[in-house]
């Protein structure tokens, strides 16, 4: 990295931005504050450690076979150590419980304990990165109906709601020992391919089963109930229980987090628009930010317009204290270092550039109804240097900057990755 280069093409940045009354060290103070929740699921393309792992299933499919995919625990531990070393700033894991290690034994979903994640607790305290959990309703013979907690049969109903129990429990052991309330997101597939002939029925047994499954009161300083809804899946095009309105509708009773999965609904919908809506009602939400390319395809994300008007409403909002950010998307088409690491780092560049925006000011000229100078002012920023500064905090959190990002990541596949059978 030249240190010199990057320090001098800051100074002429910071000035700039000075001028429209912006603080650039302001803004990285500000960034570092902020840990994204990286999803362990990119390493091994949502296989999991089971015994007896089922083939994925709920409407979830990945695409590729990049060589070099964590075959373990161990081995996925050891390529977070290696993407959280390329990202700036200190971040949490978001782990779901099929990457339970019970020592070879088989331990059914319904019966897993906080024992069973013990290892990825003490990784996490060494590391000083918070955890985040999920059930998973799905790859699983119980979910192979398509149905899990809206299911007809009790007995499949109560195996699921007995799950994410333990996983509330879960999460909650990782909220006490590290300090800081463990996010347990609620997603299930439950849903009909072709045109219902009773859609009230799985949703009024949906909010039976969440009613038993938040019936005990757990400390939000330790674990933090959160559920998120989709548009449609695929096995599930014509109906999904878990609709937006029908979770926006329970978190606002029972005071949970709603997730905001931004590949979750029509591309014609805005999640950016979304974020103030919910946010007038509800404490917080958690966000999911992916990338569809064709609705719910889940690739890496880029720093495109979608995802920087949902960062940039999250700074104008003044809504960062109140949102978890969390990735979700699986590539194995590429080097899936690669894949976490440009996900993450374009979101927190997307989240720089939004707080290096006057945002007062351009607040102030639309109360005053002087729309010309807030446009003249929102184009401005688009040519502003904001490169210059994100070198720079890539510099002073001693991470590689962008273009340098490939030297890393080649000689990790070649010493490590490229072992792997």
């Amino acid at each position: 990295m030249n240190d010199e280069r990057i320090k001098k093409a800051y100074q002429l940045a910071k000035d700039q931005y000075a001028e429209l009354g912006i603080d650039t060290e302001h803004a990285m103070q500000q960034l570092i504050k902020i840990a994204l929740s990286l999803h362990c699921w990119q390493g091994d393309d949502v296989g999991g450690f089971e015994t007896s792992a089922s083939e994925l299933g709920g409407g979830l499919a990945v695409t590729g076979n990049y060589p070099g995919k964590a075959r373990n625990a161990d081995e996925l531990r050891q390529d977070l150590d290696q993407v959280y070393r390329l990202i700036p700033g200190k971040h949490r894991l978001n782990l779901h419980a099929i990457y339970a290690e019970t020592g070879g034994k088989r331990v059914e979903r319904d019966q897993l304990l906080p024992e069973h994640f013990s290892a990825w607790l003490y990784w996490a305290k060494s590391n000083e990165h918070g955890l985040d959990f999920n059930p998973t309703c799905f790859s699983h013979p119980l979910a192979e109906s398509g149905f899990t907690l809206a299911s007809l049969d009790a007995g499949i109903r109560q195996f699921w709601v007995d799950h994410v129990i333990a996983s509330r429990h879960i999460a909650a052991t990782f909220g006490s020992h590290l300090n800081s309330p463990s996010v347990n997101n609620i997603w299930i597939p439950d849903g009909y391919k072709d045109t219902p002939a009773d859609r009230k029925t799985h949703r009024l047994l949906l909010k039976e089963s969440l009613d038993q499954v938040f019936a005990e009161a757990l400390d939000p300083k330790r674990v933090l109930d959160s559920v998120e809804s989709k548009l449609f899946g695929i096995g599930s095009e014509s109906y999904v229980v878990g609709s937006h309105e029908f979770y926006l509708a329970y978190a606002l009773q029972n005071d949970k987090l709603l997730c905001l999965d931004s590949g979750h609904f029509h591309p014609t919908e805005s999640v950016a628009d979304k974020l103030s809506a919910v946010l007038t009602f509800l404490p917080g939400i958690l966000l999911h930010i992916s990338r569809g390319v064709r609705w719910d395809s889940d690739h890496v994300v880029t720093l495109n317009d979608e995802v920087q008007a949902i960062l940039t409403e999250l700074a104008r909002g003044d809504y960062l204290e109140r949102v978890h950010i969390g990735l979700d998307y699986f590539d194995a088409s590429i080097n899936r270092i690669a894949a976490w690491t440009i996900g993450a780092r374009n979101v927190l560049r997307g989240l720089l550039i939004a707080l290096l925006e006057p945002t007062h000011h351009m607040q102030t000229l639309e109360q005053q109804g002087d729309f010309t100078a807030r446009l003249i002012l929102q184009e401005a920023l688009k040519s502003m240097p904001f490169g210059a500064v994100w070198d720079q905090y890539c510099l002073i959190n001693n991470v590689p900057s962008d273009r340098e990002l490939i030297e890393p990541i080649r000689a990790y596949e070649k010493s490590v990755l490229s072992q792997r059978s």
